[in-house]
């Protein structure tokens, strides 16, 4: 603050003398109010006034203009919005289409009667097209049809079903199922195949008889009126007994005999026993002229351990067993089937459907061959035997040029073949490793 001083006295900004004491309280006091002129405090007043004015305006301006804004088709934000932010009027009430007010559609200009129009290019069909059809229907099987019997526990009754759909398109073929999924040769009580076998043999006069049994043979075996337990040798003596015993019967048709082994199972226990059972089946039916059908190896990988997925018919990856380790799924079935398939095929060997023997009484008609007419085109020539070093008298083929004569000179390639020489290569050639005489070389 600046102070007049009048004389000795000190003067404050109204002009009033300040005292000494003045000077000295305000010293200590600090500075004294500065008091405004009326012309001053006329001027704020009126300025607070406009403040308050133009702050009222502020805030009634959008409730004034309410109507005009809800017939804006976009919100204009005031001053006092964008300061201090106001709430959000873009509600579906002020954004709302009209709907009473037709929509006015956009006039295409008008098309020039000139103007070249492009034909749509077609949609192009896939070059490939996946249809499903159906399945062929079975064939009719011939009246003198050959058959094959299936017999044996719920393996043998999968391997026929397979081996029934293998040979639905042969009408020569035709295969006979009777199995018992709980059979076997131990339990003569539950099913006795003694009893039923010669039965099924006159009912269906089979061509080929294939067996398949040994799945449920692992326990007690009565004898007369003793229970045997399994492993024992007279277990095995009366096993060995049984055995030879079915394949008596199913000789007695006169008739191809197979026995099918059985697969390895995921029981490690099953597995070495059934090891052994199949050396007693391929050892009895060899025995009495049959064959044995060795399926192992389709069922295990290559260190001979129990797979449930393996290769099928077609060389491709699929699940064989089911997820007990015992039975077979549909594959497993089919590839059963395609062991048998060949020895059966191999016995019934002229039965398929596209084989087919002439002999004196089918033979087709022959004709003679229309006779030549006198036609300038038509050359005769004595017929040339190929064969023959001598050609028959006759000079040239028909339609080609003389032979080259005869000579004794050999050729290269004969030189080559039959003596192993080869001609010198010519001079100056890269393979040419004669040593130049020494005439050439001194002109060089």
């Amino acid at each position: 603050m600046v102070k007049i001083t009048i004389g000795n006295m000190p003067s404050n900004g109204a002009g009033r003398l300040v005292s000494k004491e003045d000077k000295r309280s305000s010293v200590i006091l600090g500075p004294a109010p500065r008091i405004d002129t009326p012309w001053e405090a006329s001027f704020r007043l009126l300025a607070r006034r406009g403040a308050v004015l133009a702050f009222s305006l502020v805030i009634c301006l959008p409730i004034v203009s309410d109507h005009a804004y809800a017939q804006d088709a976009r919100e204009r934000r005031t001053l006092f919005d964008m300061l201090f932010g106001g709430p959000n009027m873009r509600d579906d009430r002020i954004y709302a289409p009209d709907r009473s007010q037709p929509r006015m559609r956009r006039q295409q200009p008008p098309r020039d009667s000139r103007a070249v129009i492009r034909p749509q290019t077609p949609r192009k069909t896939p070059s490939v097209v996946q249809m499903r059809t159906a399945p062929p229907a079975p064939v009719e099987k011939l009246e003198n049809a050959r058959r094959v019997l299936v017999i044996g526990d719920f393996l043998a009754g999968g391997m026929g079903e397979a081996l029934v759909s293998t040979f639905q398109n042969s009408p020569a073929i035709t295969v006979d199922v009777r199995s018992n999924g709980s059979s076997g040769l131990v339990r003569t009580d539950y099913y006795d195949w003694f009893a039923n076998l010669p039965q099924f043999l006159k009912e269906t006069s089979p061509a080929t008889i294939v067996i398949m049994m040994g799945s449920n043979d692992r326990q007690q075996m009565v004898i007369g009126d003793t229970k045997e337990k399994y492993g024992s040798d007279i277990w095995f003596k009366e096993y060995e007994r049984r055995i030879d015993a079915l394949i008596a019967l199913a000789k007695r048709q006169q008739v191809p005999v197979l026995w099918v082994g059985l697969p390895a199972f995921q029981s490690p226990s099953l597995t070495a026993d059934f090891v052994g059972f199949n050396r007693l089946y391929r050892s009895h039916i060899e025995k009495a002229g049959g064959e044995f059908v060795d399926v192992w190896d389709g069922f295990v990988d290559e260190a001979g351990k129990f797979v449930t997925t393996g290769y099928d018919v077609n060389g491709q990856q699929a699940r064989l067993r089911e997820a007990d380790g015992i039975g077979m799924t549909q594959a497993g079935k089919q590839k059963l089937a395609f062991y048998v398939e060949k020895f059966v095929r191999r016995h019934l060997d002229g039965a398929g459907p596209d084989l087919m023997k002439l002999d004196g009484s089918n033979l087709p008609a022959l004709t003679s061959l229309p006779a030549l007419g006198i036609d300038a085109q038509q050359v005769r020539t004595q017929p040339i035997s190929l064969t023959d070093p001598d050609l028959d008298g006759g000079d040239v083929l028909l339609g080609g040029k003389t032979p080259p004569k005869l000579t004794v000179t050999e050729s290269p390639r004969e030189k080559l073949t039959k003596r192993g020489l080869m001609d010198d290569a010519p001079l100056g050639r890269v393979d040419d490793y004669r040593m130049p005489a020494p005439a050439e070389t001194a002109a060089k």
